[in-house]
Order: structure tokens, then C-alpha cells, then sequence
């Protein structure tokens, strides 16, 4: 082979490439359309009547993932099944605001933790990534780190909305949440700065919670949680 026909079969090698990353591209730009709208959606809490529309506005979020199931299905036809990583940088940040957007509706419904194979359920992908097109872990873990910011300022808001029990209970989640990141071992820069980033979430929500202390309306937020008169 000369090395000019070398160099011609190398072109045809990069043009399927770029081809590839085109198409991935394209299915991409929908998700993050779609990720836009959830997030429109579900921020609505912050905002004056939020609360007492959160059931309302986690069921409209459902129906939304309908379609990021169907866009994800679209993604996995665009490049071969075992070569994931490879094209992951694509995706990766879109898939992390989703993971953070199915925390936050679980969280707003249960108030609870979304497990990783739940999300991936959300989804529509796997949670195992040897069943192809899955949930990687740090992606879910990048995506956990965001919901914490996100109830910070949720718990700012809710004194303004008068729920003063709320940043007491979001207080005691985002605890237990830093204890269980104490227990990993973190070796991705990027998670590792998220991370760094949660402390100052706590401190946040810990102001709060101490400003209702000094107000003296943690008592009236605690009453309302027993239920006492």
C-alpha cells in the first residue's frame, strides 16, 4: 500500500468517526432540551405557591422522563455497543443534570435518596455496565453532589415560604449524605472538587437552621412535625 492509499483509508477511518460523533451530537442537543424543561419544571418550587404544587409539578417532571427514555434509546444506536467510554464525553454532562433532576423529584416526592439503579430505571438504561449503555457511577455520584446545592437553596427558600420544619429535615438528609461521601475513597479530580464543593452546602443549610434557632421558630417547626398543639 502507498502511502498515499494509507492516508486515504486513514480519511475514511475519521469520516465515520466525525459521522458517528455528528449523529450523537444531534441526540444529545434534544436531551439537554429536554433536561432545560425538567429543570424549568421542577425549580418551580423555589417560587411562591411552589410548595404546595410539588406533587403536581414531580408528576408532570414523570412524564417529561418519558421522553429522555425515548431520546436515550435513540443514543444507544448511534455508535457500536462496546465502545461506551470512548464517546462518553458527549453525553456526560447532560446525563449528570438528568441524574441530578430524578434526585431532586424522587427527594421532593419521598424525600429520600435515589439509588443508582433507580435512576438508571428513570432513565431507561442499565445500571450494571456490562448490560451495555449504563449509569457510571461517578456520573450518579456528580449528579447526587448537584442535589445537594440544589436543596441548599431550597432550604433558604422555604423560611421565605414560612415551612420551617422543611430546612430541618433537608439539614438532617444533607448530614447523612456528607457522611456517606466521607466513606468513598475519591480519586476523579472532578468528583473530588464537587465534593469539596458539599461542605460548603452544610455550612449553608446550617446557617439557616441556626437562624431559625435564634428566631426561635425551630420550636414552632419541630411542634409541627409532632403534630403537637
Amino acid at each position: 500500500m502507498s502511502v498515499s492509499d494509507m492516508f486515504i483509508a486513514l480519511q475514511g477511518v475519521l469520516t465515520a468517526d466525525q459521522d458517528i460523533r455528528e449523529e450523537i451530537r444531534k441526540v444529545v442537543q434534544a436531551l439537554e432540551q429536554t433536561a432545560r424543561e425538567i429543570l424549568t419544571l421542577v425549580q418551580g418550587v423555589h417560587q411562591g405557591a411552589g410548595f404546595q404544587d410539588i406533587p403536581k409539578k414531580c408528576q408532570k417532571a414523570r412524564e417529561h422522563f418519558a421522553t429522555v427514555r425515548t431520546q436515550l434509546e435513540s443514543l444507544k444506536t448511534k455508535f457500536p455497543a462496546d465502545q461506551y467510554y470512548r464517546f462518553h464525553e458527549h453525553w456526560r454532562f447532560v446525563l449528570q443534570r438528568l441524574v441530578f433532576l430524578a434526585a431532586f423529584v424522587v427527594y421532593l416526592e419521598s424525600e429520600t435518596l435515589v439509588t443508582r439503579e433507580v435512576v438508571a430505571e428513570i432513565l431507561g438504561i442499565e445500571a450494571d455496565r456490562e448490560r451495555g449503555f449504563h449509569l457510571d457511577i461517578e456520573d450518579y455520584l456528580s449528579g447526587v453532589l448537584t442535589l445537594a446545592s440544589e436543596l441548599a437553596r431550597l432550604a433558604v427558600n422555604s423560611v421565605t415560604a414560612g415551612d420551617y420544619s422543611r430546612p430541618l429535615r433537608i439539614s438532617t438528609f444533607i448530614n447523612e449524605l456528607d457522611s456517606g461521601f466521607r466513606l468513598l475513597n475519591l480519586k476523579n479530580d472532578s468528583l473530588r472538587k464537587r465534593y469539596d464543593g458539599l461542605k460548603y452546602d452544610v455550612k449553608k443549610i446550617e446557617e439557616v437552621v441556626y437562624d431559625l434557632s435564634i428566631r426561635g421558630l425551630n420550636k414552632e417547626a419541630t411542634v409541627g412535625v409532632g403534630g403537637e398543639k
